[in-house]
């Protein structure tokens, strides 16, 4: 990040165009299925380091966590293939949706969080 006057400045938001020109693609580390409602469940490790692992294994703790998706993170989910654009995906969303407001910028937020989280890259 760039230091204007001693400070951090804020990364850049995608544009528009951008965004819809993305190709999300899991992160094949992650293994998921899909639960008895036909939802997304994602296993999510909750260390990445030995240390971690050992201390889970020490309390004996599950070394994962499940991530659930809603019906729309469901559809998300399994179109992030790195073959289908955002905007490939917006379609396909507003088709299965058609009433569901703001789909949009819901689907803009997911793929940025879902990116945060290192769940997919695009």
């Amino acid at each position: 990040m760039k230091k204007k006057n001693g400070k951090k400045s804020k990364p850049r938001l995608p544009t528009l165009e951008e965004m819809l020109s993305y190709r999300p693609m899991r992160n094949d580390m992650l293994s998921w299925s899909k639960n008895s409602e036909d939802l997304v469940e994602i296993k999510v490790p909750k260390f990445y380091s030995n240390i971690g692992k050992s201390f889970c294994k020490l309390v004996r703790k599950e070394q994962n966590f499940t991530a659930k998706m809603d019906k729309i993170g469901s559809i998300v989910w399994e179109n992030s293939n790195g073959q289908k654009t955002v905007e490939d995906i917006l379609k396909i969303l507003k088709e299965k949706f058609p009433k569901e407001k703001d789909i949009d910028q819901r689907l803009f937020l997911y793929i940025q969080q879902m990116g945060s989280l290192s769940y997919i890259y695009y």
